[in-house]
């Protein structure tokens, strides 16, 4: 049965709440506990069991984080590297161009800086090199380094790695093996095809943490003491936040670690980032996701590719301003360029049809920096994997993203090794590819094909999830800071989200470039206020503003408004439903 009987919303979706048994674990969990009602259907959602609600709420990363040598190759790669350090070889980092290859390759700058030592970066320009090693430029660094590590890219490349002649290579990555490694010293890599996959959910940067934990292992067996580990996990909470890892297990103990370390505000690219993004609160996932990661990436999407992770490594409070304000200007073009692709692949897969397994869009011209977040905005509005592509020629460069329970990842690499490709390859839920023009129809097909086996395209625009019941009196800061306790909140562990039921908006109001404020409240009690972003773009907005005394249940996240030093509860309306009767 439909929560509240709303079995299509505003928004089109079916509400869907807290089912029976989660109903009597949160009841039993908040009288064994005495935490509010909330937060234990909160907890009982996740799966907690109220014996564990105490370790659940304080995670420590002792008691979570991984032996570092449960990974293949682990403690050869972190050997060769001590090896390159004591020996002062030439360290090159060839890294990705997003925020978890930049992470990663700030990770070992500060790292070796804290042993007074440096490394060559190098990042690939998305445009002219691509993905990945590539031949020239591994070439070209193995001919003045000893030792080249490969961090967020390298487990598919086997011919890039080959030409780094006379060079030893360490590959620390998380895309998807092939059946067969590169030819290097180390490939650690979770979602090696011979690893369990119990690390499958590390970010980059997470795994490229865990070898410094093994070299500093290594140093400590030697008689010496390794730099400083804690410090460093900001750098390893933006990676895991930003690259959309599932915040569970240790990603949750790293990132609730990190913003720690992040609320410091010690490391001069991070203070940049965030005075130049008006960052006025303490960090918390949200603006790792939505505030610095986008920041970070512009400079691989549109600018200069290595922008990004010099930032991250930066130590000069002054370089680092020049470089944050450059990046902040890099990425209101990127918003620029993605709102002009975005609408014009949503007219051409609506033109196609939304009913497929797969939602794709191509066309000459759409720029490879974008590709991939106007993906998210397709999948975001159908449900259902999307993929964008962006033609320069006779070949085309995309990105994909797909749902929960649908591995994209591993089917592009299907349609490689069949020749629909020139390559690709990825994880489950983000992938990259390259297509000849005269493939691209029959290379759609067969991926909508094998997405539709995993049960791809099933469902509409999804049920709207949600935690339970709420009245504005009860939606104080301080039940949303205990609910922050449940959090991180991100990919693979939503924030709560509450239903307000009955309501009657009190006062409605335009604001900005489409987004509506509001209040609302019962017959009788307290009145709280709302925003609903981006109100306009669909049909919240106009219904909600000329409400006309209706009433409505509300849908959304509690959160924290902090305005001239006052901190007051706010909701941020995502959906509504008429009252019906």
């Amino acid at each position: 049965m439909a929560y509240l009987g709303v079995e299509t919303s505003l928004t089109g979706r079916r509400w869907v709440g807290p089912g029976p048994e989660v109903e009597r674990q949160a009841e039993a969990m908040a009288q064994q506990t005495a935490l509010p009602l909330p937060l234990c259907l909160t907890l009982a959602r996740r799966g907690v069991a109220p014996d564990e609600t105490a370790q659940f709420l304080e995670p420590q990363l002792r008691d979570l984080l991984p032996d570092p040598r449960s990974l293949r190759d682990m403690e050869r790669a972190a050997e060769r590297f001590l090896r390159a350090v004591n020996a002062r070889e030439r360290i090159a980092i060839f890294a990705d161009y997003d925020v978890d290859g930049g992470s990663s390759a700030a990770l070992l700058i500060w790292w070796l800086r804290g042993l007074g030592q440096s490394a060559t970066l190098y990042i690939p320009d998305r445009i002219d090199e691509g993905y990945g090693p590539n031949e020239p430029a591994m070439a070209a660094l193995a001919a003045d380094h000893d030792l080249i590590i490969c961090v967020d890219c390298g487990t598919l490349s086997h011919d890039a790695i080959a030409a780094a002649r006379g060079a030893d290579v360490v590959i620390l990555d998380h895309h998807l093996g092939g059946e067969t490694l590169p030819d290097c010293v180390a490939v650690v890599n979770p979602n090696r095809q011979d690893e369990t996959g119990d690390l499958a959910h590390l970010c980059a940067a997470s795994v490229v943490f865990l070898m410094l934990v093994e070299a500093n292992r290594q140093l400590r067996v030697a008689g010496r003491q390794g730099p400083d580990l804690m410090g460093l996990l900001d750098l390893v909470a933006l990676a895991t936040v930003a690259d959309v890892a599932p915040l569970i297990g240790v990603n949750r103990a790293l990132v609730r670690q990190g913003l720690r370390v992040m609320a410091r505000r010690e490391r001069p690219g991070l203070v940049a980032l965030a005075d130049v993004a008006r960052m006025d609160s303490a960090p918390r996932a949200y603006h790792l996701g939505f505030l610095l990661g986008p920041r970070v990436n512009a400079g691989g999407r549109i600018g200069a590719a290595d922008l990004g992770a010099r930032l991250l490594a930066c130590d000069n409070p002054v370089e680092a301003m020049a470089m944050a304000e450059r990046l902040d200007h890099l990425n209101t073009e990127r918003r620029e360029i993605e709102g002009l692709v975005r609408d014009a692949a949503l007219a051409q897969a609506e033109a196609r049809g939304l009913d497929a397994p797969l939602v794709w869009a191509a066309a000459d011209g759409w720029h490879p920096g974008v590709v991939g977040i106007v993906a998210s905005r397709l999948k975001e509005a159908t449900n259902r994997p999307a993929i964008v592509i962006g033609f320069d020629g006779a070949i085309g460069k995309g990105s994909g993203r797909s749902v929960s329970g649908v591995d994209l990842g591993a089917s592009i690499q299907r349609l490689a090794a069949e020749g629909l490709l020139l390559k690709g390859g990825g994880h489950k839920m983000a992938a990259g590819l390259t297509v000849t023009r005269d493939l691209l129809e029959p290379a759609m097909d067969r991926l909508s094909e094998l997405l539709g086996r995993q049960g791809a395209g099933l469902t509409g625009p999804g049920d709207l999830r949600l935690d339970g019941l709420l009245m504005p009196g009860a939606a104080t800061p301080e039940l949303i800071d205990q609910l922050e306790a449940a959090g991180p909140f991100g990919a693979g562990a939503p924030a709560p989200r509450h239903a307000f039921p009955d309501m009657a908006v009190r006062f409605v109001k335009r604001v900005g470039s489409g987004h509506l404020k509001l209040s609302f409240g019962d017959s009788s009690g307290p009145v709280l206020d709302a925003i609903c972003f981006g109100a306009f773009d669909g049909p919240l907005g106009p219904v909600l503003e000329g409400h006309a005394g209706a009433r409505f249940h509300l849908a959304g996240r509690i959160e924290i408004n902090e305005w001239g030093g006052r901190r007051s509860a706010q909701l941020r309306l995502e959906d509504a439903a008429p009252v019906r009767g």
